[in-house]
Order: C-alpha cells, then structure tokens, then sequence
C-alpha cells in the first residue's frame, strides 16, 4: 500500500514464503486456537523447520543470519491476518535477544538453536500483579545458597505462558540494592517448585496463551543466571527499545491492513442506494486515515534504520511506541464504525484487530511511561 524502500528483492521472496506458511500452517486453525485459548506446539515446530524463527540472529547459533527486516516481515504479515496466536515475536524478537546478548557460551549453544527449530518455546517474566510497568519494584526473589539460587514470587500477564519451555526471570537477588540488585535467571519448566496459574482469559488475542507463573523454592544452578548478578535491570532498559519497535511494527501493519478492510468494504456496501464510499463523511474520512496512516509508515521506517544502523535510542523507541499506538486506536475506531454492525462481529477482521490492539498502549511499558521517558530527555 506504501513504498517501503528499506526492503530487497530478497525480502520479497522471504515475504512469500512467509505468505506461504501462514496460508498453510495458520489461517486453517486460528480460530480454533481462540476457541482453545492456545495455539498447537506443532506450529512452533514447522515454524522453525520453515525458517521463520530466530531469523536475524547468527547461523552459528541456529539462527537465520538475515537482518532485522525479516522480523518486520513476519511481524507484517501475521498481523495483517490478524493472527495474534502464536508468540512468535516474543519468542524470537524479544527472548532469543535477551541470551545472545548477555547469556554464556554455554547458554547460546544450549537453548537458540532449540529455539530456532522450535522445540524449545521461550518467555520473559517481567510483569508482576503488583507492579506493571514499574520493573525496579518486582519483588520476585532469588537468593544465593551455594552454587543455586533459590527462586520465590509471582509473575501475571506472561505471553507464552502456558506453552514455554524456558522462562527468563526477573527477579531481585539484592532487594537492598533497588535496581541495581535486579538480576535475569533462565528457569526450565521442569524445575521443581515452579508452577503455571490459569491461562488467562483477555479482551483480544485470544488464540496467545498469557499465563501467571508461580515459583515456589525453585532452586537453579548459578550457572542459569543470564549475564552478571545485578546487571538485570541494564539489560532490560537495553532491549526495551526493540520491544517497542516490534510494538510499532505491529500498529502500522495493523492500521495498513483496517485501511485496505475498509476500502474493500465501503466501495461494496450500499447504503440509500449508493456505496458508503461514495458519500463525503465517509471519503473525508478514508483521506484522513490515508494520510496519518503513511506519515506513520515514514516515521516507522525511519525508527527501523536507527535501530538497524544501531542508533534508535531510548526516547526515540518510546516516542514510536507511544505515538503509534495511540494513533491505532482511532485509525482502527474510525475504520469499523464503517462497517456498521458488521464491525462487532468477530468474523470479520477488523473486530478482532479493534480488540487486539487496545493492549499495545499497554504492554512492553505503558504509553503513560513512555510519555514520561520521553518528557526526561527534554
């Protein structure tokens, strides 16, 4: 629908495949995963074997060795079937980061190239019933005893909660040290102690199993923590940025995919005997969207070489994440007013997009965090 300069004839032929697979693997079961509240394990795994998990981190580890283009793709194009289900981009976009970056040797040989196969399913437990955005408060302990730690707390809200082989923990194993006592520790579904609440029931995406996760006494080798003991909360501020990056991704797909709806649907619909689209409420209307959508494109694209050419900060990310969001809600608000009743119904696309995108101004950091990340760098 708009130009996308950054793309090349390779990504093009990846954009294809990706088509492909969603055709094939996807499109045929979401809606019975919404039904069940969890996709299949199976997807995960012809999802690796297709190629599409892990793409843009090094083939040594089990990645795809592409760029980060090839996330934008696949984040594009299942959103634009709205095909929230499976928790692809946490998995590779936002936990597989986490342990290239900061994980051993070790680690990075043990769990991504499980991760890229999909045999191995990966969260991030951050948020807390107590503390939602604010992750210097988490209170969730891991205290040192010998060559273990010992895990105790509780996390909500977590994506891939049910399905996760893996969990990557944010705990506290200095609470005296406020953030600087703030550590990440890889805890395996196996460990005992550590127990998985009810899957959650939310407004939209109801197909991505969110979890509360429990940690009883879990115990984990020292040799789990994920870089230095109290370098968590370093970490976390680090990868934020992509977090809201692929948050921004996800809208202007959205938004681009409500658009091409909603054109197709008013230049078919009759209303008094003519289109709706031929009436000027509705064509002033389709103009204003048309324009915010592709100076959004612009701004998003620009966030997407800075992140590329490794110069996307953390105001910049949090602008992007905030503004897109919101501009979201009234780009998907105006367009299924448009579809009259038909828009609140879950068959049609544009409902279930309305009801999963209200969570984007939420997750990943609040937008009213990001205002006030935004408001400290002026």
């Amino acid at each position: 629908m708009t130009v996308q300069p950054l793309f090349r004839e390779d990504h093009a032929l990846f954009r294809a495949s990706v088509k492909r697979f969603i055709e094939r693997e996807v499109a045929p079961h979401h809606a019975r995963w919404e039904k069940e509240g969890m996709v299949s394990r199976e997807v995960w795994k012809k999802a690796g074997e297709a190629g599409l998990l892990l793409t843009d981190l090094p083939t040594e580890y089990g990645g795809g060795g592409a760029d980060f283009l090839t996330c934008v793709i696949l984040i594009e194009e299942m959103t634009r079937g709205v095909y929230t289900g499976p928790g692809f981009r946490v998995h590779s976009d936002i936990c597989a980061p986490y342990i290239l970056h900061y994980g051993s040797e070790e680690q990075k040989k043990k769990w991504l190239p499980k991760m890229a196969r999909g045999e191995t399913i990966v969260a991030i437990a951050m948020t807390e019933p107590g503390t939602g955005s604010d992750l210097q408060a988490v209170r969730t302990s891991a205290i040192r005893k010998g060559d273990e730690y010992v895990i105790n707390g509780q996390k909500t809200f977590i994506t891939n909660g049910q399905l996760s082989d893996l969990v990557i923990v944010v705990c506290k194993t200095d609470a005296s040290q406020g953030a600087k006592g703030t550590s990440l520790i890889l805890v395996e579904r196996e460990r005992e102690g550590f127990t998985r609440g009810r899957n959650l029931e939310k407004i939209g995406m109801h197909a991505q199993d969110t979890s509360e996760l429990f940690f009883s006494d879990v115990h984990v080798p020292v040799g789990n923590l994920l870089g230095g003991e109290g370098r968590g909360f370093a970490q976390l501020m680090e990868e934020l940025p992509r977090e809201r990056l692929v948050v921004a991704v996800t809208a202007v797909a959205l938004m681009e995919a409500a658009l091409e709806w909603t054109l197709a649907y008013t230049r078919e619909r009759k209303v008094f005997g003519r289109p709706i689209a031929e009436f000027q409420n509705s064509r002033f209307k389709l103009a204003e969207v048309k324009t915010e959508i592709t100076v959004a494109r612009v701004f998003l694209n620009d966030c997407i070489e800075k992140y590329m050419n490794g110069t996307l900060d953390v105001t910049t990310a949090a602008m992007a994440k905030y503004w897109l969001t919101e501009l979201e809600g009234r780009v998907l608000d105006t367009c299924l007013q448009m579809f009259g009743g038909y828009g609140y119904m879950w068959e049609f696309p544009i409902a279930r997009a309305y009801a999963d995108a209200r969570v984007h101004r939420i997750f990943a950091g609040a937008n009213e965090i990001m205002k006030e990340l935004i408001a400290r760098s002026l």
